[in-house]
């Protein structure tokens, strides 16, 4: 146990501190936000022709309400939390691959829930935008990651689970 948190602790301030480098910034960060934000506006064009992407910001053409997709918006903590766990659990590197890939779609895609719904909320109810978004999402995106890990470890090899009254193997 102690191995792992060391190993959990080391991955999380070294990626976190990568993360606020000015290269990975400029690099990775951005352009990756900016990737959400296009498809964000995608999802919403299926049912809304209104809405653009600049960028980072996702801007309704009527209103003129827009939301900036800023660092700690983009779902990457999250990702990077869950890699930490799962890169420092003993396990098969497969599995560590596998699962941090379903992870980063699971992360990513209710990320994409989140920033859709506050776009919608934002142009409905400010102050309900300012809770949801201080609050409920970020608290439920750091959740998800938790989830992803812990169904992770569940699917490990060799953490087959007795059925019901089926005796445990020993």
């Amino acid at each position: 146990m102690l191995r792992f948190f060391i190993i959990f602790m080391v991955l999380l301030v070294g990626l976190f501190t990568l993360e606020i480098l000015q290269p990975v910034e400029k690099h990775v960060i951005l352009p990756f936000t900016a990737v959400i934000a296009d498809i964000s506006v995608w999802l919403v064009s299926l049912f809304d022709d209104n809405v653009l992407a600049s960028g980072n910001v996702i801007r309704d053409s009527v209103s003129g309400f827009g939301v900036r997709i800023e660092r700690g918006c983009n779902g990457l903590e999250a990702v990077i939390i869950l890699f930490a766990a799962i890169f420092a659990f003993p396990a098969p590197w497969r599995s560590k691959f596998i699962g941090f890939a379903i992870g980063f779609f699971a992360i990513q895609s209710l990320n994409l829930v989140r920033i859709i719904s506050l776009f919608y909320l934002g142009q409905w109810n400010y102050t309900a935008f300012e809770w949801f978004h201080l609050y409920l999402w970020q608290a439920l995106i750091i959740l998800d990651a938790l989830i992803v890990w812990l169904i992770w470890l569940r699917t490990l090899p060799g953490n087959d689970r007795a059925g019901p009254g089926e005796p445990e193997a020993a």
